[in-house]
């Protein structure tokens, strides 16, 4: 048979076998986009400012690049919610890879606010003292040289900054805004890579305890890139579950209402230790971003290392992105699973809420304190999430944002209290400060006072309506646990507050500096959104139940 004629007999086997052949062209809803387009069109600039603007012009150049773009892609969320994108016109753009509704517009309305507070602390260029002239921020003058090296003395000596912060941060909120609205498994992923490498190298810039940061940084890069493998591992045997990466397809393989099955797939689709163990695998992931026990243990060391702003901005814009990307995963995916999902669930959850606030009344030092606190409050999160309710949804929303902004203005108040070393965050230091500065005690006092859940903050508010959806969803016991952890958490903070206001002074103490109007801004919306969602918080829960229901 001549070569002609076997080519067109396979031209002609290939035509009648694929359906498929010609590719469609991509059809991408911009304007449903243009919250996360604008952030990465920001953080390109952000980079090309870095290449071509002199040195002495970047900072104010990147902050106006930043802010205008944090401002402007809220202002795209808020346009779309108003559109009717959270309710009624709710659906899967980007030719299903992202779902446009209710909590995907929530939390990245969150997240981009968190962001714009966080911006303010990452900008504050007056706490430390004047090097030769120049002021300088928390970040190292120059990332690339060695820790004590001449060529840092010398980019201290000539004033240099790292601006590079401000778009390394842009391209961590732009994954951040994807990971939750993400509606296929490899989209999830790409969010998941985009937001964690700038947040890898952002956590190894500190100015001051170089060394400490780096090995934050390393620890948060190696189990950082287990968890993506553990994800990765996952996403595949889902794949080879459902033979579909998309959450629709996959949950209609769960559920057996599955249509025209691929021959090729049939054999795999009724295997289910392929979907348990790839759940499981892709749940670990998720519950490591959250900072949930056991994935728990790089949270304090990341946290004492990393400039206290990118902890902040860490501590707060991850927990909404993560917890968003879990919801949608465990209702959206693995909703006819949930007999599967919700004893290991509740397993996580109690031993997180109790192994946060156990540890945490150990911790000698406020930034691991503030770690610990943090992994407890994944643990009353989880119990939102575990209520498998609408109400459980719209709860766990309102308690991600009452808490984002609580926890940026208590690190952005760890930051003022400094002395020689830079930042003094040994609790023994924090003796007295009631008398030294009221204010700036007062303040924080208001912040644990929130992390506690003492009625009249916002932490009251939130802890109340996950709870109370915990316990409608019939995880009464998992309430009970919550509040004894609660009861254990409140001993601590309220510990931090006798030391403050009932101590004597020491007189070598540290000093509180006195910061510019950015971090005083940053700490003021803290103080304003933990009392507002405290005392009168039913117009942000109705908010939060409107925007509860995932598009399918």
């Amino acid at each position: 048979m001549s070569a002609s004629a076997v080519h067109s007999l396979w031209t002609t086997a290939a035509t009648a076998a694929d359906p498929i052949s010609k590719i469609d062209t991509p059809k991408i809803e911009y304007g449903q986009l243009s919250p996360t387009l604008i952030i990465l069109g920001a953080a390109i600039i952000g980079v090309l400012v870095e290449a071509f603007v002199p040195r002495k012009h970047r900072y104010y150049a990147q902050l106006f690049v930043s802010v205008v773009a944090l401002i402007a892609a809220f202002a795209a969320v808020v346009a779309l919610a108003a559109d009717g994108y959270g309710t009624t016109k709710a659906r899967i753009a980007a030719m299903g890879a992202i779902a446009v509704d209710g909590p995907a517009l929530f939390l990245q309305g969150t997240i981009l606010l968190a962001a714009l507070v966080g911006l303010f602390t990452f900008a504050e260029r007056r706490l430390d003292p004047e090097a030769h002239g120049a002021r300088v921020d928390s970040f190292a003058a120059q990332a690339a040289s060695v820790p004590g090296s001449e060529s840092e003395q010398a980019a201290v000596k000539a004033g240099f900054t790292t601006t590079e912060v401000f778009p390394l941060l842009l391209f961590a909120v732009a994954g951040m805004l994807v990971f939750p609205s993400a509606n296929d498994l490899l989209t999830l992923f790409i969010a998941l890579e985009v937001f964690s490498l700038p947040l890898y190298l952002l956590c190894a810039l500190a100015r001051r305890k170089r060394l400490m940061s780096q090995e934050a940084a390393v620890k948060y890069f190696l189990l950082g890139a287990f968890a993506s493998a553990f994800t990765l591992f996952g996403i595949a045997l889902l794949y080879g579950y459902a033979g579909s990466v998309s959450y629709g397809t996959i949950a209609s393989v769960v559920d057996g209402t599955v249509q025209n099955v691929n021959p090729a797939l049939a054999d795999t689709m009724g295997n289910d230790a392929l979907l348990l163990v790839g759940a499981a695998m892709i749940l670990m992931g998720l519950l490591f971003k959250v900072g949930a026990v056991p994935f728990h243990m790089w949270t304090p060391d990341v946290y004492q290392g990393a400039p206290t702003p990118v902890t902040g901005f860490m501590a707060a814009a991850t927990k909404v992105a993560a917890f968003g990307a879990l919801l949608r995963l465990l209702y959206v995916v693995l909703p006819g699973l949930r007999w599967d999902w919700r004893p290991v669930m509740w397993g996580v959850a109690i031993i997180t809420m109790l192994g946060g606030a156990i540890v945490a009344i150990t911790q000698t030092d406020i930034k691991r304190l503030l770690a610990y606190s943090s992994i407890a409050h994944a643990g009353f999160i989880l119990a939102g999430v575990i209520a498998t309710t609408p109400d459980g949804v719209s709860s766990v929303l309102f308690y991600l944002a009452a808490y984002s902004f609580v926890t940026i203005g208590a690190f952005a108040v760890v930051t003022l209290v400094r002395d020689a070393g830079g930042e003094a965050t040994h609790l023994s230091k924090w003796a007295g400060l009631g008398r030294r500065s009221p204010l700036v005690a007062a303040v924080f006092a208001v912040f644990l006072l929130a992390f506690a859940g003492i009625p009249l903050t916002s932490g009251f508010a939130g802890k109340f309506a996950v709870f109370k959806a915990a316990a409608e969803g019939g995880a009464a016991p998992l309430v009970v646990v919550g509040v004894i952890s609660s009861a254990i958490a409140a001993f601590f903070y309220i510990r931090v507050i006798v030391l403050m206001f009932f101590s004597e002074p020491r007189a070598d103490g540290p000093t509180v500096a006195v910061p510019s109007p950015l971090t005083m801004m940053a700490i003021a919306v803290g103080v304003a959104v933990t009392l507002v969602l405290g005392v009168a918080p039913q117009y942000f829960l109705d908010l939060a139940n409107q925007a509860g229901v995932f598009v399918r």
